[in-house]
């Protein structure tokens, strides 16, 4: 892709993302679901004008991890952290639960191999936190307790979910049960966690020293995104695959690392404001990429909606998909069944998770095209679907 075209596609993302979000939010939908239409509708499912590059993912990366530092800023780290064993309770079953229901599933009832059976299992496990944040954020519903469970229950389901990517993956390649790599991937992402608030000390301290005595504007803004390109690079100096390195390093340092970081803030409300001001429009304008670039993803077109095969073994994962992520959240005490209901909701979005887990089996030859099409089709309903719901459940006084 040349210099002049990339600025013509970025344009459209852009604009139809902008587009369609407030169409949608007008007509009393999720703006995120505007933005991933923008997507499926540019991609190849509909016009075929825009795929997927190498820039925008790194585009798209950037606006998660953005997105994610925005909901760092806004946490209440007591609540986070007073919800950390329904979380962790969650994440478990959270992934134990599709886990479980998806392999015995496709292995047992549909007959399909092993490894096939494992990679659907996995992907079945998947959170895509992005999908819900945005959506509690469009509903003004960050900071109730809820979205703290579901906030550290996305977050774990993430670091387990790489975990055993990487052993489905090294199965996959070997046919043998190796933990080397997984136990290596695993030892990585828990020194990122160590590490994580020593870097967000150090970064707090510094734009508290110095804010205020710079002469040339943006330094906030620049110290902030300097800061996301050096985790990229760090996910590059690890050594691991590029797809698992990047996936990994974005889990254990964007996501765990600004928490942190924005509790240290808070305490200099003032600072915490100008950082919001300065990061706002930046957060508004790379935020849509990602989105639309999971649209990008889903393609359409190569799922055979004519084939019966299909629609059952579609219909019968998109089925465990949602009772498996609800049935977890009911494990937990909650004043009411309805919140336990909101979290279960909340956990059902696989989005580009889920897709991170079906193209491993795709491009490693494991997943056949007419499996890897149920996938697509089971991630799209799964993203879909929930961001309705919760615009819809997500009020009444038991909350």
């Amino acid at each position: 892709m040349d210099v002049h075209n990339f600025f013509l596609t970025l344009f459209l993302i852009l604009i139809v993302a902008r587009i369609l979000g407030e169409l949608f939010a007008r007509a009393g939908i999720p703006s995120v679901l505007g933005e991933l239409f923008a997507g499926i509708l540019l991609g190849s499912s509909v016009l075929g004008i825009i795929e997927p590059s190498e820039i925008l993912k790194i585009l798209a990366e950037i606006g998660i991890i953005l997105l994610l530092f925005e909901v760092g800023l806004e946490t209440d780290f007591t609540r986070l952290k007073n919800a950390g064993t329904k979380s962790l309770v969650v994440a478990l079953l959270g992934v134990i639960l599709p886990f479980s229901f998806g392999f015995v599933t496709a292995h047992y009832f549909f007959e399909l191999a092993f490894d096939i059976s494992l990679f659907i299992g996995g992907t079945l496990t998947a959170t895509s936190i992005g999908i819900t944040i945005r959506v509690l954020k469009d509903i003004h519903m960050q900071n109730t307790n809820i979205a703290q469970i579901v906030i550290g229950a996305a977050v774990i389901d993430d670091i387990i979910g790489i975990i055993l990517l990487v052993f489905i993956y090294d199965f996959s390649i070997s046919q043998e049960a190796t933990f080397n790599h997984t136990l290596s991937v695993a030892g990585m992402i828990v020194t990122f966690l160590f590490l994580a608030p020593i870097f967000a000390k150090i970064l707090s301290y510094m734009i508290h020293k110095f804010h205020g005595n710079d002469l040339v504007p943006g330094y906030i803004p620049t110290i902030i995104i300097s800061l996301i390109l050096l985790f990229s690079y760090i996910s590059y100096l690890v050594g691991a695959p590029a797809i698992l390195g990047s996936f990994a390093a974005g889990i254990a340092l964007s996501r765990r690392f600004f928490l942190p970081f924005g509790t240290l803030l808070s305490a200099n409300e003032p600072l915490l404001r100008v950082v919001r001001t300065n990061m706002t429009p930046i957060i508004q304008i790379f935020t849509p990429i990602f989105f639309v670039m999971v649209g990008l993803s889903m393609d359409l077109s190569i799922i055979d909606f004519s084939s019966s095969s299909f629609w059952i073994m579609g219909l019968s994962f998109i089925f465990i998909a949602f009772l498996s992520k609800f049935l977890g959240a009911f494990f937990i005490i909650q004043k009411c069944a309805r919140n336990n209901a909101l979290i279960g909701i909340s956990m059902v979005p696989r989005g580009e998770v889920g897709l991170i887990f079906a193209e491993m089996g795709r491009v490693n030859g494991v997943l056949p095209n007419e499996i890897y099409a149920m996938l697509i089709f089971v991630i799209i309903i799964t993203t879909i679907v929930p961001p309705f719901l919760l615009k819809r459940y997500f009020k009444g006084e038991c909350i």
